[in-house]
C-alpha cells in the first residue's frame, strides 16, 4: 500500500475529496491544496574513540529491537543535520559532539507505529569531547565500543545503516575516511 492511501482528508479544509494527484502527492478537489509525501530527514553518527573503535548501540525499541545500530534519529524542524546528529547522540549516549562532518546519505524505510516512514539518512563522522562517559539512554538498550575488525554489517537491523556501515568500513580501509 502506498503511504498516501492513509491520508483520507485534506489537512487544510478537512474535505474527503482528497485525491491522488500523482505518485507522490494528493490534491484536494475542494480547496486545491496539494500535499507532497516527501522523505523525512534523519541522521546517523559514526563515532570513533581514541582506540579507533566504533560506537555501537543496541536498539531498545521497534523497529528491529535488539539489533545493532548507530546513534542517530530524526532531525527536528529548524535544526541542521549537524545540530540534529549532535542532539541525538547526546540524548542516546550522553556524549557531547564537538564536530560533525557530513559523509554521505542513503534512503531508508522505517516502520513507526504501523506507518512506513521514508527517510533520507545523513551519515556524519563525529568527534566527541570525552568518550569515557558513555551510557545508554532514550531508545537505546545498550551502547559500547566495538573494534572495526569485529563489525559485521548484517548484525545491524536497519537497511540504510547496514549499507552505511559497509560503505564506511570499505572507505576506512582505503584511507578515504
Amino acid at each position: 500500500m502506498h503511504p498516501l492511501e492513509l491520508f483520507r482528508y485534506c489537512p487544510k479544509c478537512g474535505s474527503s475529496r482528497f485525491e491522488i494527484h500523482n505518485g507522490k502527492s494528493k490534491k484536494c478537489a475542494d480547496c486545491g491544496f496539494t500535499y507532497y509525501f516527501n522523505s523525512s530527514a534523519a541522521t546517523v553518527a559514526f563515532i570513533l574513540n581514541h582506540r579507533n573503535e566504533l560506537l555501537v548501540c543496541r536498539r531498545g525499541k521497534e523497529p528491529a529491537k535488539g539489533t545493532l545500530d548507530l546513534s542517530g534519529g530524526f532531525i527536528d524542524m529548524d535544526e541542521t543535520g549537524e545540530e540534529g546528529v549532535a542532539r541525538e547522540v547526546k540524548e542516546e549516549t550522553g556524549l557531547t559532539v564537538t564536530e560533525a562532518k557530513y559523509l554521505f546519505s542513503l534512503p531508508n524505510r522505517y516502520l513507526y507505529s504501523g506507518f512506513l516512514v521514508h527517510t533520507l539518512d545523513q551519515f556524519f563522522l563525529c568527534k566527541v569531547s570525552d568518550d569515557s562517559q558513555l551510557k545508554a539512554m532514550d531508545d537505546v538498550a545498550d551502547s559500547f565500543w566495538m573494534p572495526l575488525d569485529k563489525i559485521t554489517p548484517e548484525e545491524f537491523g536497519l537497511e540504510s545503516v547496514r549499507k552505511g556501515i559497509a560503505f564506511f568500513l570499505e572507505a576506512y580501509k582505503q584511507h578515504r575516511i
